[in-house]
């Protein structure tokens, strides 16, 4: 049973090929703009490198399945 209609799904996945603070912060912004909330970043590297190369962002919205 889903709390929310299916246009506005619970959970979302932000993919970053550009890892910059700028970039990061607009979809941050956006984001919670939109009723989600922050959950977690996740960064991935290159092997031999220090920069990320991408970045996830995982956000939810109020109403998910489960009851949270």
């Amino acid at each position: 049973m889903s709390l929310l209609p299916p246009e506005k799904p619970p959970y979302r996945v932000v993919e970053l090929s550009e890892v910059s603070d700028q970039a990061i912060e607009e979809v941050l912004n956006r984001e919670s703009g939109e009723g989600f909330r922050f959950e977690s970043i996740h960064f991935v590297t290159q092997q031999g490198g220090r920069r990320p190369s991408m970045a996830f962002l995982f956000f939810t919205r109020e109403g998910r399945p489960g009851g949270a």
